[in-house]
């Protein structure tokens, strides 16, 4: 019989009360439904830096394609690393269904070096996003495909990050947005 004590690359839906698991410093980081970014940019007072480590089409890992009801396979993949004063914070891994970026969502093509967080949390997107939002966290070992994906474009990557996976939608198309911590941010919990 295995006893679950911790969290270990398992990802717990964060409703589920497993948000408790985590450590309390990592627990309002990991279910702040708000913009990721703009939280980062107030607790540390500085502006965010992105830079984009990959962005093209490529297969999903499975668990990546549940969220899409295993419909799809292949997606473009956006991955990119915040930084704060050129100290790396997160590596965000987003699957964007090419659905997802036709028509009036189209704009999420043209990020550049903008956060993800621009589109998302903008205007008229911002409530509709957040209440469809379904939210799970992790703490990834060397073993799960998220760890060996962010390890593959960031080889300082630690192992026991702690990571939250959402579900968007962008004017009702999915998209699912991976965010892996990679130092702790500042103990003052972020604002609302």
């Amino acid at each position: 019989m295995i006893h679950r004590n911790r969290l270990c690359s398992l990802w717990n839906r964060v409703g589920s009360g497993e948000i408790h698991l985590a450590p309390r410093q990592w627990q309002p980081w990991l279910s702040d439904t708000g913009s990721l970014t703009r939280k980062l940019e107030a607790a540390f007072n500085s502006r965010i830096e992105v830079l984009v480590l990959a962005d093209r089409l490529q297969t999903i890992h499975s668990d990546e394609s549940r969220f899409f009801h295993g419909r799809i396979k292949r997606c473009r993949v956006r991955e990119v690393l915040l930084l704060i004063d050129k100290q790396p914070i997160v590596i965000a891994r987003s699957i964007i269904p090419i659905l997802t970026a036709s028509g009036s969502n189209h704009a999420i093509l043209k990020l550049g070096k903008k956060p993800l967080g621009a589109v998302l949390f903008q205007g008229h997107n911002r409530n509709r996003n957040r209440i469809k939002a379904h939210r799970e966290i992790a703490q990834l070992d060397r073993r799960h495909p998220l760890w060996k994906d962010c390890h593959r474009r960031y080889p300082e990557m630690p192992t026991g990050s702690w990571a939250r996976r959402t579900l968007y939608h962008l004017k009702g198309h999915p998209l699912l947005v991976n965010e892996v911590f990679l130092t702790m941010p500042p103990t003052k919990s972020p604002q609302p």
